[in-house]
């Protein structure tokens, strides 16, 4: 990535401003990036928006601005900053650094996850099970317990620490505070007390002991809250190390290296090496390497995995090419118009990055009611012990309390709430071939109200099909097919390849022509079995004064009035027959489209193709919106205009120019048989490329959160309704460890409900032994 954004941008007022990128570490909730937030922008001048999902600020500031005071100002909130390496602007590999600190940061999270859990284990089952109470049990429960509240607790007492030093309170803090206050009067009950004598076992009481509270220890509290928190941290951090993935599936794109043409000799260079104004070659099967104009050759241009549109773009001299599509022709020399950041493909990273910026609501919402929470439950247990020792009970029957109204504070159901609907959701969805990527893009599928539908490779198949064949009076479908198939064989064009295809497959082997010529943009011409053949546009026949017939004719207007592409075939001097390639509606659409509309959403056909194409689609598969001839850097302007017209909206596409819209809708839904860039930017993926999938994603996805707010509910309201309990002695802190992982239990056995979920095909019919999805639904292409 590029350290500074070098575009400067004048306001109103004269003041040139630029953009500077900062890459930001030590964030552990959504509160930490709004307090980063607030500090860079309380600074003369500077506007910031911090990501805590990417991890990155993106700020503007006036020109010449010293990005130091920044990363300076970030310090002095107490986390870290860093300009993003600098390298060629926009080139593969540009973000291998920051995946390496991601990778790094998730592999020491998970030897917590995993060196915690280990020891964590026996400590509760020696606390909850009596049987397993041998004689000095608490003192083996301490060395193992220590470790994880020390060790892999670390991160939170930082945080906590971190977050004191600026007044400010998070779940951390609870969960460090718990945590010590627990390990703490354990090591004091069994060192000071009666807890570490032989032979003493947990006595299980519904509430406090007046008499000696230093008879009881919370070692398996503490060891596990920071267990399953951890356990949510780490479901939560991957989740987030795939946020960057879709710049660099974008990125990857790319070509790697260019022939140059320098004093009439072709040099293979790096990319980053190529500057504007240089020329370069491309041979067939090779990438464009950047965008740019050419200047000698012609050929046929496949853009799909750059626009997702199947048709390939005919191109000559003086055409302009885009980098990163395919030359599936002819010899091109091109001369370079704009490179590195100027490109179309890294203005789209760019537009996918600027649309990931947003900010999920879901994400916030535990850290929001802990700022409140925290300092209140806090306020709590010193009030309890207060009250306590003013009754005139003893200082230890006090601080018990105190002890078990931030045991009962602790928010352990509250870190499994989210990842463990996550998990039974996601993996109930896979086995549906619905992959959703984290909890953040779950919150808006209940008001969704518009789908927008990419029509190639989404509705349709995305793939050139021989359709119809045509042939004159005097000449055998067979015949037309074998001639045609085998001079179109021997072109790379691909709908010359979808004619070749179709007919093998129709008629079997087919005959090698004498002799081949290409015909730039009108076709191929060559000898078949002693025939002087001609195929393509009806202009190349009308060359050699061949002329189509009524009936001809009237069938290949027919066809392009659909959208189709009719190649008129001809041979020794008369035409033959026309033959039909399209690209095919998927046989599943139309019935998605009537579950889209069960579901309550409004089904938008949004496509590059011309309005009669889009219409006739859109007609068969029941979609009455449709929104035709837009450019794919339009595609994410239409959905922001559909956004600022009040709707919610999800997308579905498969192509790289669907990347930014799919990112910039509340929900959005790639195709599995799509290009890694659209699967990337989206928020949930559909394996199996089938459109109905679309439809149980939401249905799931709607489900999932649901079930992730009764879980969020379940988890505050039992932390309100105990801690009372807690402070008045009614509930000791033995009982509220129980209690608290009750809690998880039920958020756990609430969360695996989700697997029962079932595809609408399996709930309109009986679904066959196993989970996998009922065949019958699924029509038999031919």
């Amino acid at each position: 990535m590029t350290t500074e954004d070098t575009s400067t941008q004048t306001t109103g007022s004269g003041v040139n401003l630029t953009g500077v990128e900062l890459q930001i570490s030590g964030m552990t909730c959504a509160s930490c990036a709004n307090r980063i937030e607030k500090k860079l922008n309380k600074l003369d001048g500077i506007t910031a928006s911090v990501n805590y999902a990417t991890e990155k600020a993106s700020v503007t500031a006036p020109a010449g601005y010293d990005p130091q005071l920044l990363i300076a100002e970030v310090e002095k909130t107490g986390y870290t900053a860093e300009l993003p390496a600098v390298k060629g602007a926009l080139a593969p590999g540009d973000d291998d650094d920051g995946a390496s600190r991601e990778d790094a940061e998730l592999r020491v999270l998970r030897q917590r996850l995993i060196g915690s859990a280990i020891l964590t284990v026996p400590v509760i089952a020696m606390a909850m099970i009596p049987a397993l109470q041998f004689d000095y049990w608490g003192f083996a429960s301490l060395t193992l317990a220590a470790p994880v509240v020390v060790w892999a607790g670390w991160p939170f007492h930082k945080a906590a620490w971190m977050n004191l030093k600026h007044g400010a309170a998070t779940m951390d803090t609870l969960i460090s505070i718990g945590t010590t206050a627990a390990m703490i009067w354990s090591v004091i009950a069994l060192f000071f007390g009666t807890a570490g004598d032989r032979g003493v076992v947990h006595p299980f009481e519904f509430t406090i002991s007046r008499s000696d509270g230093l008879g009881h220890i919370y070692l398996e509290v503490a060891a596990g809250v920071i267990t399953f928190i951890l356990l949510g941290r780490y479901f939560e951090k991957r989740s987030k190390r795939r946020a960057g993935a879709a710049l660099r599936a974008l990125l990857e794109l790319g070509a790697k290296e260019v022939s140059v043409l320098r004093s009439g000799r072709e040099e293979r260079i790096s990319i980053e090496e190529l500057s504007v104004g240089d020329e370069f070659v491309v041979r067939p099967g090779e990438k464009i390497a950047t965008d740019g104009i050419i200047t000698s050759g012609s050929s046929a241009i496949d853009a799909s995995m750059l626009t997702g549109e199947s048709i390939p773009v005919e191109v000559g001299e003086g055409d302009n090419v885009t980098g990163a599509t395919v030359n599936a022709g002819g010899r091109l020399v091109v001369k370079a118009t704009r490179v590195g950041a100027d490109t179309q493909l890294a203005q789209m990273a760019k537009l996918v990055e600027d649309a990931q910026s947003g900010k999920a609501e879901i994400q916030r919402l535990a850290d929001r009611v802990s700022g409140v929470f925290v300092p209140i439950a806090i306020a709590v247990a010193v009030a309890a012990l207060g009250a306590w020792i003013g009754a005139g009970f003893p200082l230890s029957a006090g601080f018990t309390a105190a002890v078990a109204v931030l045991i009962i504070a602790c928010p352990c159901a509250l870190g499994l709430a989210t990842p463990t609907a996550l998990l039974v959701g996601t993996g109930r969805g896979a086995q549906m071939g619905v992959l959703i990527k984290g909890p953040e893009v779950l919150e808006s599928t209940k008001r969704v109200d518009t789908i927008v539908l990419d029509k190639t490779g989404t509705v349709t198949t995305g793939k050139m099909t021989l359709t119809d064949v045509f042939t004159a009076d005097g000449t055998t479908r067979e015949e037309l097919l074998r001639i045609a198939g085998g001079l179109e064989d021997y072109s790379e064009h691909p709908i010359a390849q979808a004619i070749a295809a179709g007919a093998a497959s129709e008629v079997g082997e087919l005959p090698t022509p004498e002799s081949f010529e290409n015909i730039e943009g009108k076709g191929v011409q060559g000898t078949v079995d002693g025939h002087a053949v001609l195929a393509g546009r009806e202009s190349l026949l009308a060359d050699w004064s061949i002329h189509l017939d009524d009936e001809l004719l009237a069938a290949k207007q027919e066809a392009e009035s659909q959208g189709k592409t009719a190649i008129a075939v001809g041979w020794d001097g008369q035409a033959r027959g026309v033959l039909v390639v399209s690209d095919q509606i998927k046989p599943t659409s139309a019935e998605a489209i009537r579950q889209f509309k069960e579901l309550g959403l409004t089904p938008v056909l949004l496509t590059g193709d011309n309005q009669s194409v889009a219409e006739q689609v859109a007609a068969e598969v029941g979609i009455g919106q449709v929104i035709a001839e837009v450019l794919p850097k339009d595609k994410v302007d239409v959905v922001t205009r559909l956004q600022g017209e009040g709707k919610t909206v999800a997308m579905v596409g498969d192509g790289v120019n669907d990347a930014p819209a799919l990112a910039q809708a509340d929900l959005g839904l790639a195709m599995g048989t799509g290009t890694d860039v659209a699967i990337e930017a989206a928020d949930i993926t559909l394996v199996r490329g089938d459109l109905r999938a679309a439809a149980d994603a939401i249905r799931l996805s709607r489900k999932t959160m649901g079930t992730i707010k009764t879980n969020l509910f379940w988890a505050f309201a039992y932390n309100t309704a105990a801690i009372p309990l807690a402070a008045f002695g009614l509930l000791n802190p033995m009982l509220a460890g129980a209690a608290m992982a009750l809690s998880s239990v039920f958020v756990v056995s609430n969360s695996l409900r989700l697997r029962t979920f079932k595809a609408k095909a399996d709930d309109d019919q009986a679904a066959p032994a196993g989970n996998a999805p009922a065949p019958a639904r699924q029509p038999v292409q031919g």
